[in-house]
C-alpha cells in the first residue's frame, strides 16, 4: 500500500481543502499531535477556518489509499493479489502464500536489525528463499514448525545466486497460520490491522491440502524424549519446569515432555537460590527431567522464558556424557545441548498455550500431575544428584577421551603406536612429542586458498607468496620498454613485430638445439608482456624470458618466473641465483625439466608448499597447529601442479569445505584423527612451542 508523507516543516498551516485534493478516496493519518489552530484566521487571507497547526520537524500527514484502518481481522474481503511462486519476476513488489519448508527463529544481524530467513513452497512445486530484516523481535514471522503457512505482503522480488530471494521491503507485514488440517484457521501475527477474510480461509485451506500429500511435510523432526537416542539433532516439543544462569556463556534449562528417556538423563545441580522456578526432584528420580545446555546466541531468548512457558527446540544435540567421579561399569548419561549458530534452524521459542500442537503434550503431562506433591529435597536426595556446571559438561576428561565418538575424516599414515591424548595435555606436555588427537577444525588460514600456495627456497629457508598477475606484468612492462634485441654468438635468433608500435619480439634459441622438436628446446623470449607469453607457452615447453643489458642477455628481474613450462610457472630465489649468462652450456642435457633450466641459468630453484594454519579444538582446548611438509600428502596434491590447475586448486577448496562447511557450528564438523609433532624453534632468542599435523590424509572416497 503506497503512502505518501506530506511533511510540514516549522509551524505552518495546512487547509483542509490541500489535504482534500489531493484523492477523493484517499484516507489520511496525523503524526507527532497535529492540532487546530488556537485563533482563527484573519479573513484578508482567504484561507479556510479550519486549519491544521503542524508542530515541531517531525510532523507530517500520511495520506493512504485505503479504507479506514480497522483494528484485528476485517471481514471485508480486502482488493489483494497474490502471485504465484513460479510466476514471480524479478524486481517487482508482489503478495505470496506460501507453505514454510526451512527456517531459523529470528537472530541478530551484523547491522542493528534482527534477521528472519525462511524457504517456502506453493502448490508449483518451486521453492523460494526469503529475507526478514526488523529491529523489533515481535514484528518477525511467528512460526513454529516445518508446514505452516504464511503470508507475506508487500515482498520485493530479487535474484540471488540464480534463485529467486524475497526481501521485505516499506509497509511489509506476515500474517502465519497452523499447517495441520482441520486446525483452525487463527492468525499469528502482531500487527494490530491486517485485512483476513473467506478467501484467506480458503487459500489456507487449499495449501494445507496440497501440503499434506507432500514427501517433505513427513520430515517432521520433532521427536519425544522417549525415543531420542545418542547422537541424535531432534526437535523437542516441552514444557520448561526451571532454569538457572550457570555462567556468562551458559543457561540451564529443566524441561520435561511427559515421557521417560530409554537413556539414564544427566542430572546438573544448582544452588538453590540460583534456580528459578519449581523442585524438579521427583521428576528426576523418574528419568523424566532434561537438562538443556543453552549457549551464544540463543541466551537472550532463554532469559525472557517463565517456568511454565513451553517451549519448541529446534536441532537439539543428545550426547552421551560421563559424569564427574562416574564409576567405570556405570552407563553413560545422555545430555542436551542447544548449541550455538542458526544452522538446520537451530534456536528455540516459546509456545502459546491455545497452539494446536501442544494438545497432546497438555494430556500426556496432565497423566503425571501429582507428581508435585513428592518434589521435597532431602539429604538422600542430594547425594543423587552430581554437580556438574558448564565447565564440567564440556570440558570431560583432561586425560585421553572418547567423548568425540564417530567417523574420522582422516587416517594415519604413521608407523608408530601412540596413544591419543586431549588438546589441553598436549598443551602441557614436553617437546619434543610426536601424539595423536581427535578435534574439529574451529577455523583455518588465509581464508583466500589462494594465499595458502607458498615459495621456498631448500637453499637459504626464505618462504615468499608467490607473486601476482599485476606485479609480474609490471615485469614485463618495464623490461619491454626501449629493449634493444641482445646478439648473442651463441644463439640463433628470429624476431616479429608486436601488436604495439615500434615494439619487436625476439626468439632465441641455442644453436645446438636447432632442428630438435619444439618440446626439446630451450627458447629465450625477449620484448613481450605477460600475455603473450602466456600464449605462446600453449605451443612451446620451455620458455625463459630475458631482456638486453648493453646488448647482453640477461634474466629478468626474478619477481617474474624465470621458466614458463606450459601452465606451470616457476620461480627462482633472489638471494641464491647468479646469472650464468656469460658462458652457458646447452649441451649434454637429454630432458630440459625446471631443475636442468635453473642448473643451466644459475638460478635456485623455488618449490611450491603449501602452507595452512588450523585452530583445532576438542572438548577441552584449542590449539594452532600448521600444516606444511605433509600438506601435498594431506590433500593428495601436488603443490607445483597445483599452481598450474584450477582443477586441483578446486579439489583443495572443497577439501576445506567439507572440514569446515560455510555458516557451520563447531559440532557439525567432521571430527579429524590427527597426528601432531610438538618442537620448539627460536623466535627473538626465546625458545617457541610448535605445532605440526603430520602423517595424516584425507579420507578418499
Amino acid at each position: 500500500m503506497a503512502s505518501k508523507c506530506l511533511e510540514r516543516r516549522s509551524k505552518r498551516r495546512t487547509p483542509f481543502r490541500e489535504l482534500l485534493n489531493i484523492h477523493q478516496s484517499m484516507s489520511f493519518s496525523l503524526a507527532r499531535w497535529p492540532r487546530t489552530s488556537p485563533s482563527l484566521p484573519d479573513k484578508g487571507d482567504k484561507l479556510h477556518p479550519c486549519q491544521l497547526e503542524m508542530d515541531g520537524q517531525d510532523a507530517c500527514v500520511y495520506v493512504c489509499p485505503s479504507a479506514a484502518p480497522s483494528h484485528g481481522p476485517s471481514s471485508s474481503e480486502a482488493k489483494y493479489t497474490y502471485v504465484p511462486l513460479n510466476d514471480l519476476k524479478p524486481k517487482t513488489v508482489v503478495n505470496v502464500y506460501g507453505v514454510v519448508t526451512f527456517f531459523k527463529q529470528p537472530f541478530p544481524s551484523k547491522g542493528s536489525d534482527y534477521c528472519s530467513t525462511l524457504k517456502i513452497t506453493d502448490q508449483s512445486d518451486v521453492k523460494v528463499g526469503c529475507n526478514i530484516f526488523s529491529k523489533k523481535l515481535e514484528d518477525h514471522p511467528v512460526i513454529f514448525r516445518v508446514g505452516d503457512i504464511i503470508r507475506l505482503h508487500r515482498f520485493k522480488t530479487d535474484m540471488f545466486r540464480d534463485s529467486m530471494s524475497l526481501l521485505n521491503t516499506f509497509g511489509w507485514s506476515t500474517v502465519t497460520f497452523d499447517g495441520t488440517i482441520d486446525s483452525p484457521v487463527v492468525p499469528r501475527t502482531s500487527s494490530k490491522s491486517f485485512h483476513f477474510g473467506e478467501s484467506d480461509i480458503r487459500t489456507v485451506e487449499e495449501l494445507r491440502q496440497w501440503a499434506a500429500n507432500q514427501s517433505w511435510i513427513s520430515k517432521d523432526l520433532t521427536v519425544s524424549l522417549s525415543l531420542v537416542k545418542p547422537g541424535m539433532y531432534f526437535d523437542l516439543t516441552c514444557q520448561l519446569l526451571a532454569k538457572a544462569v550457570m555462567d556468562s556463556r551458559c543457561i540451564l534449562l529443566k524441561v520435561w515432555d511427559g515421557t521417560k528417556c530409554q537413556h539414564p538423563l544427566l542430572k546438573v545441580a544448582v544452588a538453590s537460590d540460583a534456580l528459578e522456578g519449581e523442585s524438579t526432584v521427583a521428576k528426576d528420580r523418574m528419568n523424566l527431567t532434561a537438562n538443556v545446555l543453552v549457549y551464544d546466541n540463543h541466551l537472550e531468548v532463554a532469559r525472557d522464558l517463565k517456568p511454565g512457558t513451553f517451549l519448541q527446540l529446534y536441532n537439539l544435540h543428545a550426547l552421551l556424557q560421563r559424569a564427574p567421579d562416574q564409576q567405570p561399569d556405570q552407563p553413560d548419561h545422555l545430555s542436551f545441548h542447544l548449541h550455538g549458530g542458526t544452522s538446520y534452524g537451530r534456536g528455540l521459542r516459546s509456545l502459546p498455550v491455545e497452539s494446536p500442537a501442544l494438545q497432546s503434550l497438555k494430556s500426556v503431562l496432565e497423566k503425571h500431575v501429582d507428581l508435585d506433591e513428592y518434589d521435597e529435597v532431602n539429604d538422600g536426595t542430594l547425594l543423587e544428584i552430581w554437580y556438574t556446571p558448564p565447565e564440567a559438561v564440556v570440558l570431560p576428561n583432561d586425560e585421553e577421551t572418547e567423548a568425540d565418538t564417530g567417523p574420522s575424516y582422516t587416517v594415519l599414515t604413521c608407523e608408530h603406536n601412540t596413544r591419543r591424548l586431549t588438546l589441553a595435555r598436549v598443551k602441557r606436555s614436553t617437546p619434543p612429542l610426536s601424539c595423536h588427537v581427535r578435534a574439529r577444525v574451529k577455523k583455518y588460514k588465509p581464508q583466500q586458498l589462494y594465499q595458502c600456495l607458498k615459495l621456498f627456497c631448500s637453499n637459504c629457508k626464505t618462504m615468499e607468496d608467490v607473486p601476482d598477475d599485476s606485479a609480474v606484468a609490471k615485469v614485463f612492462r618495464e623490461s619491454a620498454k626501449d629493449n634493444q634485441a641482445c646478439d648473442e654468438q651463441w644463439a640463433a635468433t628470429s624476431s616479429a613485430s608486436s601488436r604495439e608500435p615500434g615494439r619487436t619480439i625476439s626468439m632465441h634459441i641455442s644453436r645446438d638445439m636447432v632442428g630438435e622438436s619444439s618440446h626439446m628446446q630451450l627458447i629465450f623470449v625477449e620484448g613481450t608482456t605477460l600475455d603473450e607469453i602466456c600464449v605462446l607457452s600453449r605451443d612451446y615447453k620451455n620458455l625463459v624470458p630475458v631482456r638486453s643489458v648493453n646488448g647482453r642477455m640477461t634474466l629478468m628481474d626474478l619477481t617474474a618466473p624465470f621458466l614458463f613450462s606450459g601452465d606451470k610457472r616457476c620461480y627462482g630465489c633472489k638471494q641464491c641465483s647468479v646469472n650464468t649468462f656469460q658462458n652457458p652450456v646447452f649441451t649434454g642435457v637429454e630432458t630440459w625439466d625446471e631443475q636442468a633450466v635453473a642448473k643451466a641459468l644459475g638460478v635456485q630453484l623455488m618449490q611450491y608448499r603449501l602452507l595452512i594454519q588450523f585452530e583445532l579444538e576438542d572438548q577441552t582446548d584449542t590449539l594452532e597447529a600448521v600444516l606444511w611438509e605433509n600438506a601435498e600428502k594431506f590433500f593428495h596434491v601436488s603443490a607445483v601442479d597445483a599452481s598450474g590447475s584450477q582443477d586441483l586448486q578446486d579439489k583443495i577448496q572443497t577439501v576445506m569445505d567439507t572440514i569446515q562447511p560455510p555458516d557451520s557450528s563447531l559440532e557439525e564438523r567432521p571430527l579429524l584423527d590427527l597426528c601432531l609433532s610438538v618442537y620448539t624453534v627460536k623466535d627473538n632468542d626465546r625458545n617457541k612451542v610448535c605445532y605440526q599435523i603430520t602423517n595424516t590424509e584425507i579420507k578418499e572416497e
